[in-house]
């Protein structure tokens, strides 16, 4: 028996029309309530929730906060699984598909197309789909941008800038030209604070740091220097200016598909000078000679991100995705901001991300285990913080509805009033 939840306080109108207009029919139920509506602001004592036990349907699908792989699009979902055994007509699956064949050369000509379309991408970059996600690319980038070595800058605000900060070393000098270790990763430090390396090979940045979830809101300029950018927890989360990089990439499985692949767009002048000793499969010049199919690609990761290329374009483009991961975000920094204090963002509030949203309880530890432990019971998924940081950690990428945000702001008011 399916839970339908139901939300009549004017905000929750408002949230709901919003998805609406954007067409936004990502997500699912939470198994086993039925909670009437609240105030999304946790600041003020909620009225008593109505809660109704039921069985759940083996179908029902849970809010799915995971930091990666995340939830997908529903509707999108539901396409791949239409066309799972038979694919438009075939007589095959898209994993049976042979990647030279007609077939799959229209499903990949299509997603680079409306990949394009999508960002914006200009003719003087190539677009690279690549296995072995973007760890992979942290060894990439040095090799073919830096194939003679040579020394590159590094803004490290994160684990994963500091993933890519120890790669790069192996293969050339590395400048640690700013960081915000100090500050637990709390912060981006200002662009004037930065100590650049004239003639640099290229400044890395990690536009979104998944783990502590800061995020930079403006692109720093770096002059003719390269600048390089980790989006995979941010990447199609908004507008990309793409000529201010020489470098994106970025893995899938967060904001676009599956696990299991790289995007990577990478601007002409910056490949075909690759490290003689670069392996064959990091070569971006031979993957952009060989459009991503040197070897069999990771066929059906490649085939459901166009999907949601193509579910991105109908819904009005990377401007109209902003407009509705900001009043996502808004609504459950509202709810921490408005406690109290009873939930607490660690991030300084101008450089908290839109993606993934960390928040402890400062009850403690102990009280902080009760919330998960209840939020996981209500089908509120993977909510637990990365353990470096601790306590909750919300990742609201595309995909995931307004009414999952809803459903734990209530959540999370209820809990407060109750302990």
């Amino acid at each position: 028996e399916r839970r339908h939840l139901r939300h009549n306080s004017p905000h929750a109108i408002k949230m709901a029309a919003l998805a609406n207009m954007n067409a936004v029919t990502l997500g699912s139920r939470v198994a086993g309530r039925n909670v009437a509506a609240r105030s999304s602001s946790v600041a003020a004592r909620p009225a008593r929730a109505t809660v109704v036990v039921r069985a759940a349907a083996t179908t029902e699908r849970k809010f799915n906060f995971s930091a990666g792989p995340a939830c997908l699009p529903l509707d999108v979902l539901e396409e791949m699984k239409e066309d799972l055994v038979n694919y438009k007509g075939t007589g095959m699956s898209v994993m049976e598909m042979s990647h030279r064949g007609k077939d799959f050369m229209k499903i990949a000509s299509e997603a680079e197309a409306d990949f394009r379309e999508l960002v914006g991408i200009p003719d003087n970059y190539k677009v690279l789909f690549l296995q072995g996600g973007a760890s992979s690319q942290f060894a990439a980038i040095p090799m073919n941008l830096a194939p003679e070595g040579g020394v590159a800058d590094f803004i490290v605000t994160g684990a994963w800038g500091k993933k890519a900060l120890e790669e790069a070393g192996k293969y050339m000098d590395t400048n640690v030209v700013a960081t915000s270790k100090a500050s637990n990763f709390s912060t981006i430090p200002p662009v004037s604070e930065w100590k650049l390396t004239p003639g640099a090979k290229f400044v890395h940045i990690c536009s979104n740091e998944t783990i502590g979830g800061v995020e930079f809101k403006d692109i720093p300029d770096t002059g003719d220097v390269p600048l390089v950018a980790d989006m995979s927890s941010n990447y199609l989360s908004k507008p990309i200016d793409v000529k201010r990089y020489g470098v994106i990439y970025g893995g899938v499985q967060k904001n676009i598909g599956p696990a299991g692949m790289a995007i990577v767009i990478v601007r002409d002048d910056l490949i075909g000078k690759t490290n003689p000793n670069c392996p064959t499969m990091f070569d971006y010049q031979l993957m952009a000679d060989n459009e991503s199919m040197y070897n069999t690609p990771p066929c059906y990761t490649m085939y459901a991100s166009g999907l949601v290329f193509k579910k991105l374009l109908k819904m009005g483009g990377l401007e109209a995705v902003e407009k509705l991961n900001q009043a996502k975000a808004k609504l459950l920094y509202d709810a921490i901001d408005g406690s109290d204090g009873y939930y607490v963002s660690p991030v300084q509030p101008e450089y908290r991300s839109l993606m993934n949203v960390p928040f402890t309880l400062s009850g403690g530890e102990d009280l902080e285990k009760k919330f998960l432990k209840e939020a996981d019971a209500l089908g509120l998924e993977s909510l637990k913080g990365h353990r470096s940081v601790g306590g909750a950690r919300a990742s609201i990428y595309n995909a995931m509805p307004v009414e999952g945000v809803q459903t734990l702001v209530d959540f999370m008011a209820e809990f407060k009033a109750k302990n």
